[in-house]
């Protein structure tokens, strides 16, 4: 399993930058910030695949997360040559802890890093 780096500041052009986001696409702090003004979220979307980015919602409630994330890692397994760096989403304007995020994402496909304070909450 690999980590995602805790400072994300470029990317290859095989590499998503996966962040939480909320439901209208307003990325106006945290990572959601980052990926609007450095690798191509779009304003307004705030699911899925777009430039060099992947948006969950993580602002919608848990059980919203849960199937974001369902559906996310079910993406990932579609588009094997893309390498997704997951963030730890929904852990900070979100309010949500490792504890509750972290198993959301358990059997992640092994093109996805993963944040470190996910790792002791993915089965193995």
């Amino acid at each position: 399993m690999e980590i995602t780096p805790h400072d994300v500041h470029d990317l290859a052009p095989d590499e998503i930058f996966v962040f939480g986001s909320n439901a209208s696409g307003q990325h106006g702090g945290g990572a959601a910030r980052t990926a609007y003004r450095r690798f191509g979220a779009v304003w307004g979307e705030g699911h899925g695949h777009h430039g060099q980015t992947y948006a969950i919602d993580t602002m919608s409630g848990l059980d919203v997360l849960a199937e974001e994330a369902r559906t996310f890692i079910d993406y990932a397994r579609e588009h094997p040559a893309l390498r997704f760096l997951l963030t730890p989403v929904g852990c900070g304007i979100a309010g949500y802890t490792p504890a509750q995020v972290g198993p959301l994402f358990a059997g992640i496909p092994a093109n996805v890093t993963v944040p470190s304070v996910f790792v002791p909450f993915l089965a193995t």
